[in-house]
């Protein structure tokens, strides 16, 4: 019952996929290409006090995360 194997007809790559990281990179490229990092970067600002805090929060807490 749950013995079938993923086949190349499913979709399935395994471990990583290719065809994700290709369009991915390919998009990021284009993304940088077109000069659509600084817009990005002015909207990615935090509007308020509160909404830095948050931000901060965040970042302390990833950090925290990623040492143990």
């Amino acid at each position: 019952m749950g013995d079938k194997k993923p086949t190349v007809d499913d979709g399935m790559q395994g471990e990583g996929n290719k065809d994700a990281a290709r369009r991915y990179n390919e998009q990021t490229r284009e993304f940088i290409e077109e000069g659509k990092v600084d817009e990005a970067a002015e909207q990615a600002q935090p509007r308020n006090e509160a909404e830095a805090k948050a931000m901060r929060d965040a970042e302390r807490a990833g950090k925290d995360k990623a040492k143990r």
